[in-house]
């Protein structure tokens, strides 16, 4: 349904479609985290890394935004979307990781398989060049310590792999919860 309304909205303009579902791409991790930390404390128990992984992630979502507003800057329409969309994706997700932590890691696991076939997609379109291929931005290039003459398509390719690293993160955690394995350790996913 997602994916629908962004190619309704955004189509092909990659970079202005990306910018509005980083927004909401990075809020699954940090309503994770906030309900596991509050679990945690009220059980008094270990989280065995999980909020680590989680807060990480949106971390991680956090800079795929920020490389494409240093690249392009956000419409006044790019910016409503995000307020009305971040409002009601974050309380639908506090609310499914409030009844079903095991539905919620599985959903935020579909949601980054389809980015990384999107930013597949994106990579395609740089190179039959349908899309720009401008240098990375400074920020780009220090947080995956990418070389200094880095191009966007360096970027889409860390991004990708960040992506297919918390598909596999996010599955692993429901698959955990799924078998009655409350809280294990953080899975060892190597990139």
């Amino acid at each position: 349904m997602l994916r629908f309304v962004a190619d309704g909205l955004f189509g092909r303009r990659y970079r202005h479609r990306t910018i509005v579902l980083e927004t909401i791409a990075a809020v699954p991790g940090m309503v994770a985290a906030t309900l596991l930390h509050l679990k945690c404390l009220r059980l008094m128990i270990d989280d065995r890394g999980w909020i680590r992984t989680l807060l990480n992630e949106a971390e991680t979502q956090r800079a795929h935004l920020m490389v494409f507003v240093a690249i392009d800057r956000p419409s006044l329409f790019e910016r409503l979307s995000v307020l009305l969309a971040q409002g009601f994706f974050y309380n639908a997700h506090f609310l499914i990781y409030l009844f079903s932590p095991r539905t919620a890691h599985r959903i935020v696991g579909y949601f980054a398989e389809d980015a990384v076939r999107g930013y597949g997609q994106y990579l395609e379109e740089i190179r039959d060049g349908r899309q720009e291929n401008p240098p990375a931005p400074a920020f780009a290039v220090a947080y995956w310590n990418l070389s200094p003459d880095a191009r966007l398509a360096d970027v889409i390719r860390a991004m990708q792999d960040d992506e297919a690293i918390h598909r596999d993160i996010n599955h692993s955690f429901a698959d955990a919860l799924e078998s009655g394995r409350d809280l294990p350790g953080p899975p060892q996913i190597i990139p």
